[in-house]
């Protein structure tokens, strides 16, 4: 039996993975992820979106991708998890592979000219909307943003044939920083903070209430909302990993309830590691 079974849920609350259900839209990511849809519909080109460590830009990027999902056929979404390519040879070879599509030979030029003929066919004869979402932007040498500027050059006389979303670490400000070429070509600029202290309990009571949690019930007390907010200082990702471990440590202490006296002993047993 998994351990959330014992307190009578049906999912784990506290995954890290980035799960969409599971993501707690407050009001900075509802308004990112309307203003990232309209971008997309509209075919506006460049977005950059920029969050400290462990502020949800990875699982924000899930949510975005499930609301098109439906619209697949419309729509087709490309992934760079990791940008840190040691060559600009390898990243134009890591998107020909992306856009499953062939070069006539194997100079830069050519690799190009493959990636302009796939978003010419795929968002002027087939009338798709393709859309390259960049993780860990903060990763990408310069050398790569100027290919990606390129690539933002392809257009009709109405939109941008490539819709690029660069999820980074606010150093990625500091790396473009002069890049006045690609700059020039953001279209919107978005920027995540950590939760406060009323968003912080609203993610906890969300996450266990789709993890199956009765409406009647609770499990963590308002001492114990406090003493998580203090530590993580809204990081949602130490907050998740505060609250799975907690859990954890109520179950070996036998306790029914997390107060602030779990969270101050998981805390402890656990260091510095959230």
């Amino acid at each position: 039996m998994h351990y959330y079974e014992i307190l009578g849920l049906e999912k784990e609350p506290f995954s890290s993975s980035p799960d969409p259900a599971f993501f707690y839209l407050s009001d900075d990511y509802r308004e990112c992820l309307q203003r990232l849809e309209i971008a997309i519909r509209l075919k506006r080109g460049l977005n950059i979106i920029l969050g400290q460590v462990g502020t949800g830009k990875t699982s924000l990027s899930r949510v975005l991708y499930r609301m098109f999902q439906r619209e697949s056929r419309d729509y087709v979404f490309h992934f760079i998890l990791d940008p840190r390519f040691p060559t600009e040879f390898q990243f134009f070879n890591n998107l020909v592979k992306l856009f499953d599509t062939t070069p006539s030979g194997r100079s830069t030029f050519e690799y190009k000219e493959a990636i302009q003929n796939y978003l010419f066919q795929k968002g002027i004869e087939e009338k798709k909307t393709i859309v390259l979402l960049i993780d860990e932007g903060q990763k990408l040498p310069i050398p790569h943003l100027e290919i990606l500027r390129n690539l933002l050059n392809y257009e009709t006389n109405e939109y941008k044939l490539l819709q690029l979303l660069i999820f980074a670490q606010m150093e990625f400000t500091d790396r473009v920083k002069g890049v006045e070429n690609f700059l020039d070509r953001v279209n919107m600029k978005y920027v995540f903070y950590p939760l406060n202290e009323v968003d912080t309990r609203k993610m906890i009571e969300f996450r266990l209430r789709t993890a199956g949690l009765n409406s009647g019930r609770f499990i963590f007390t308002d001492d114990a909302y406090m003493a998580i907010y203090e530590e993580t200082l809204g990081y949602p990702r130490k907050i998740i990993n505060l609250c799975h471990h907690a859990l954890i440590t109520m179950l070996i202490k036998e306790k029914e309830i997390i107060d602030g006296e779990i969270i101050r002993i998981t805390v402890k047993a656990r260091g510095e590691l959230i």
